[in-house]
C-alpha cells in the first residue's frame, strides 16, 4: 500500500496517524506540505527515522524545491519526482490518500 500525506505536521495529526496505520512493507510519500516532516530538526524527525526501518519513505522533490527545504532532507528518504510519482501508484496496488 502507498501512503500519501499532503498536511503539515504542524498543522494535523495526519502523519501520526498514518504512521500508525501504515505496516511493514508499505510506502509513504510526502507531498505538498507533507514534506516539512522530512526535513532534518523538525517535530517529526525521529519518528521519521524510524519509519525508515520498515517503510519506504519517499518526498516530492518538486515540492522540496519549492519550500527550499530540498538540503534538509533525512537520510533515508527518497527524492521522487513526478514520473516516480506515477511509478510509486503503479507499482502499490492499493493507495490511500491521508487528508
Amino acid at each position: 500500500m502507498l501512503h500519501i500525506v499532503n498536511k503539515s505536521p504542524f498543522q494535523t495529526s495526519t502523519l501520526d496517524t498514518c504512521l500508525r496505520m501504515a505496516q511493514p512493507g508499505h510506502a509513504l510519500l510526502l507531498i505538498e506540505d507533507g514534506i516539512y516532516a522530512a526535513t532534518v530538526g523538525s517535530a517529526m524527525e525521529a519518528k521519521l527515522r524510524a519509519a525508515c526501518a520498515t517503510l519506504k519513505v519517499y518526498a516530492l522533490q518538486p515540492d522540496m524545491d519549492a519550500r527550499g527545504v530540498t538540503g534538509k532532507l533525512i537520510d533515508g528518504i527518497t527524492l521522487v519526482d513526478y514520473p516516480g510519482f506515477v511509478d510509486l501508484t503503479v507499482e502499490h496496488t492499493t493507495s490511500n490518500s491521508w487528508l
